[in-house]
């Protein structure tokens, strides 16, 4: 069997779409697809297409292929590694088979058990014990504030402006936590903790002083009312991972003038995953990143005849739940908001704004492209062997996108490094147009950011999430570097449903939510008994990552 996730599998009952208007569809853009046929009785024909073979995840599965009266569900393998779906002639029917287990046999004359799924309105319905499910297209839930936006953008002219001037206007500092009743403090060792990161490089005085952890939700225990900045804290209850604290003050120099005064103190959090233990995925929103163009993109960079730069504004035939299966619930260990939405995934300025479309950021999830991974841009991914990785992407030597088990581009490094070399603050940290950090026309950069990085430290490697409540790009690239941080990304910015983190910790048979800061548990639903945390237990509109335990060997 391929390598690949470890999970099963799952179907998805797809509304039948009009063929898109540059010929294309999302299956065309699968290069290494391949497909398999039978004929039931009756001559209706049956097309299964395996779209990544080296992941073997998801296959798209279609009866009266193409034609007016075409069905179609979308498959997700949950365990490639030790199963595979195939179509059997004989059996009418999709057989599901694993090595040492009986065959599961889901008739497709007439479908039935497929369309039994599909109505039952949940995002993942099971079919063969669990083995087999339905991914069903929900609604995806956003937040009044996503929602304003959204329509402003999508129906308002001069929607971005004003959403952009809303932003800078009242939202620029809205987040910030303060440090500023520094303290006195012995010095500890300098790692506390064995199993956790080493120290950041910071100034000198941070390791003589304590600061209070403002806003932080995370259970690092009992007495922990000051911190030495920098210092990594295990959080109870959660085996590997690791968070710490310290502020733009905090940080040495590296050539670069101080942080402005509104920015010197704010407080900035990062949460650090050791991949020994973890495993890593991602999965698109119900509605965001779009495939369409970007209004960013100039109109010396659109082919008019497509709806995209793809060739395609919609994911048809496959379907985007926006929530983490339920298969992996029990191995749930967190989940955070992902990149930025289409609107705001292309270049207008620089370079990268005359290449290829204008550089739409791009995307892949279970090896399916969704969007172009371009040359230049920062991307968190994983491969088919279950290496998990942060680079620039480059224009060879990379891995084909049909081994990749996601990933996500979300512009150009705050961080990056070359074989050989020291990492280094990215080259368009520093300038606000070719970099495409701000929506403001103005420039105005300092806001509520979030970002990512990969850190090596000795042999060991941790994902970590970087939480700034308020700082610009160039802070954010230092702090990074200050981490020790091979390769860093910027995430998302301006609010706290685009910069969410939330860590699940269990007790007994019972899972805990716990959010990195105080008011991201707002944007999780409840109804008033059962607590639905957003990503785990309900359908989002957004993108997102999750972090799981690694799964026993098969």
């Amino acid at each position: 069997m391929m390598t690949g996730w470890r999970g099963a599998v799952v179907a998805v009952l797809v509304a039948t779409a009009p063929w898109p208007a540059s010929g294309r569809d999302l299956v065309d853009l699968q290069a290494d697809r391949q497909v398999a046929t039978i004929t039931l009785a009756g001559g209706r024909r049956v097309e299964l297409t395996d779209l990544a073979p080296p992941i073997g995840a998801w296959y798209l599965l279609r009866i009266d292929a193409r034609s007016p009266r075409t069905q179609a569900w979308h498959l997700e393998n949950r365990a490639p590694h030790r199963q595979a779906l195939v179509l059997d002639a004989a059996r009418a029917g999709l057989v599901l088979r694993a090595e040492g287990s009986p065959d599961c046999v889901v008739r497709l004359s007439p479908p039935d058990a497929l369309a039994a799924a599909a109505a039952a309105r949940v995002p993942f319905a099971p079919l063969c014990d669990g083995r087999l499910a339905v991914r069903n297209a929900l609604p995806g839930h956003r937040t009044s504030l996503e929602a304003t936006t959204q329509f402003l953008r999508d129906r308002v002219w001069g929607g971005e402006r004003l959403v952009s001037f809303v932003k800078h206007t009242f939202y620029q500092d809205a987040f910030a936590l303060r440090d500023t009743a520094r303290a006195s403090a012995a010095p500890p060792a300098d790692k506390p903790w064995p199993d956790a990161p080493t120290r950041p490089r910071l100034v000198p005085a941070a390791s003589t002083q304590s600061v209070a952890p403002a806003g932080l939700a995370l259970d690092i225990g009992a007495g922990q009312e000051r911190l030495r900045p920098g210092d990594w804290w295990p959080v109870q209850g959660r085996h590997g991972v690791f968070v710490t604290a310290f502020t733009p003050r905090d940080l040495p120099a590296v050539g670069s003038p101080p942080p402005a005064a509104a920015e010197a103190d704010a407080l900035d959090y990062f949460v650090a995953f050791d991949l020994a233990r973890f495993d890593v995925g991602f999965e698109l929103g119900t509605d965001q990143p779009r495939l369409g163009w970007s209004d960013r993109a100039s109109g010396a960079m659109r082919d008019a005849l497509l709806p995209g730069p793809d060739g395609i504004d919609s994911a048809a035939p496959l379907v985007r739940t926006g929530a983490v299966d339920p298969a992996l619930a029990r191995r749930i260990v967190a989940t955070f908001t992902g990149g930025f939405k289409r609107e705001h995934g292309a270049f207008a300025h620089g370079p990268l704004s005359t290449q290829n479309h204008a550089s739409h950021y791009g995307f892949v999830e279970q090896g399916v492209v969704f969007s172009t991974l371009q040359p230049g841009l920062s991307t968190l991914f994983a491969t088919a062997d279950g290496q998990v990785d942060l680079r620039t992407w480059p224009r060879q030597d990379a891995p084909a996108p049909a081994t990749l088990r996601f990933a996500r581009q979300n512009g150009v490094p705050l961080v990056e490094s070359t074989a050989g070399a020291a990492p280094r603050i990215g080259a368009w940290v520093r300038q606000w147009g070719a970099g495409n950090w701000s929506g403001s026309a103005d420039e105005q950069e300092r806001t509520l950011r979030a970002g990512a990085c990969l850190l090596e430290d000795g042999g060991r490697r941790f994902l970590v999430y970087g939480w700034f409540s308020t700082a610009t790009p160039l802070t954010m690239a230092r702090a990074f570097l200050a981490l020790g941080c091979r390769d860093a990304m910027h995430l998302d910015m301006n609010a706290l449903e685009h910069t969410y983190l939330a860590l699940y910790v269990r007790e007994g048979g019972r899972v805990g939510v716990e959010h990195l800061v105080e008011g991201m548990s707002v944007l999780d639903r409840s109804d008033g008994q059962t607590l639905a945390p957003r990503f785990l237990g309900v359908p989002d509109d957004r993108d997102f990552f999750y972090v799981v335990d690694k799964a026993p060997g098969p």
